[in-house]
């Protein structure tokens, strides 16, 4: 059973950044749908970004209130996904989890749907305030 760990949270003040990490326990083949969730205190787990591969190119998906602030990509060499975040708003606060799934997940657009996945992460916080 593949196994996820995350990294790389932390409390930033609006506007910084943050890179987290998903060390995979396997090669990231073009098997896998990976993403990143987040929930915040009392919210539900919202799907944030996700990236497969699909004969040699990188699919990458994001929902509409990170576009252009997160980044999410892969180094198979190292086993790991990261999430690049910039300009860090307050509603960006949550524990962030990493998940993955077959590809399938993501080629289908359901990558932000949270019953699709089925292996986790424990999650890393992350935490914006001023």
């Amino acid at each position: 059973q593949m196994q996820l760990e995350e990294s790389g949270g932390g409390s930033v003040q609006p506007g910084g950044s943050l890179r987290l990490s998903c060390l995979v326990s396997e090669y990231i083949s073009e098997r896998y749908c990976l993403s990143w969730f987040r929930q915040a205190s009392g919210k539900e787990r919202e799907g944030v970004a996700a990236i497969a591969t699909n004969n040699d190119r990188n699919h990458t998906y994001y929902r509409d209130s990170v576009k252009g602030r997160f980044t999410i990509w892969k180094d198979s060499a190292k086993k790991t996904v990261y999430l690049e975040m910039n300009s860090l708003i307050t509603e960006d606060t949550a524990m962030y989890y990493c998940a993955a799934d077959m590809a399938g997940v993501c080629l289908s657009g359901s990558w932000f749907i949270r019953d699709e996945f089925n292996i986790w992460g424990q999650g890393t916080q992350v935490t914006v305030s001023s």
